[in-house]
């Protein structure tokens, strides 16, 4: 019998509980604060990040893992019996994960098909999640890749910045742009679609982005069959982020919900008081 198993990074944000239930093997990427290098999970928490990144004299610098760590896990499951790996990773826009997966794979003896989520966060994790329950319940490798298709269409991600500053500084954003954003209290909302950040509205204060996830809403009452799960990523402000997703429970009572704090390599980019809003439809 075939025996597929999942790999993926830890931008997926995984928890420790699905990771042991579905077998699912997590890559952590690294992200350097001030000289020191962190591996993301393991020897730096989320909470943890968000205050060293406040603190932090320069921009903290993120990084894909390194092609041994890859060849590594890879190896290890090809090892302990796996017919095939099939290795998830977030949007190549964002880093450079999926291309260091790729170059593992060619480098062991082993099946190994990497994917493009197109997506960070828990819509990562959707495409993660599809496959590796698929593989528990014994699909073959076909089925498993056709699953995470199935989901990656599914699934809408959407961003809310309430600072642009690391834009800036991560060269994302003029400083021309990010000084003028910054006087007026520009914020902004954007959709990700297949892996790029398109920016839909930029606006003053908490009332452009109220707006805006007020039209996501509406988005997902129009959805046909429904919505499965709803998970929001933060940067710092759980209160605000438990606020929302019980405002959307109410709204859509039948779908899952749940709250993390984003991983060291989305915050960084994003910067503080940012929110991903994860959705995932029947």
């Amino acid at each position: 019998m075939a025996q597929v198993k999942i790999v993926t990074d830890s931008t997926a944000l995984i928890s420790p509980e699905e990771a042991e239930k579905y077998d699912i093997t997590i890559i952590p990427l690294t992200v350097m604060v001030d000289g020191t290098v962190y591996q993301d999970g393991v020897t730096i928490g989320r909470d943890e990040f968000v205050q060293k990144m406040a603190d932090a004299e320069n921009l903290p610098t993120t990084s894909q893992p390194a092609l041994g760590v890859f060849t590594e896990a890879y190896e290890k499951l090809a090892n302990e019996g796996a017919t095939s790996i099939i290795s998830i990773h977030l949007t190549s826009g964002l880093s450079g994960t999926v291309d260091a997966a790729k170059q593992a794979a060619m480098m062991v003896n082993a099946d190994v098909t990497v994917i493009d989520s197109d997506f960070i966060d828990r819509s990562e994790a959707f495409q993660v999640l599809a496959a590796a329950e698929a593989a528990q319940a014994g699909a073959s490798k076909e089925e498993v890749l056709q699953k995470v298709q199935e989901t990656h269409d599914k699934t809408d991600l959407y961003l809310t910045v309430a600072e642009l500053d690391n834009l800036v500084k991560g060269g994302r954003l003029s400083k021309t742009a990010g000084f003028v954003a910054g006087l007026m209290n520009i914020q902004v909302g954007a959709h990700v679609v297949k892996g790029d950040i398109e920016v839909e509205v930029k606006g003053r204060g908490s009332k452009a982005i109220r707006k805006y996830i007020d039209s996501i809403i509406e988005k997902m009452k129009q959805a046909p069959n429904g919505v499965k799960r709803v998970d929001i990523a933060h940067v710092g402000i759980p209160e605000k982020t438990q606020a929302l997703s019980d405002e959307i429970k109410e709204i859509f009572p039948d779908a899952e919900y749940h709250i993390y704090e984003t991983s060291p390599t989305v915050a960084t980019h994003t910067g503080p008081n940012a929110m991903g809003i994860s959705i995932e439809y029947n």
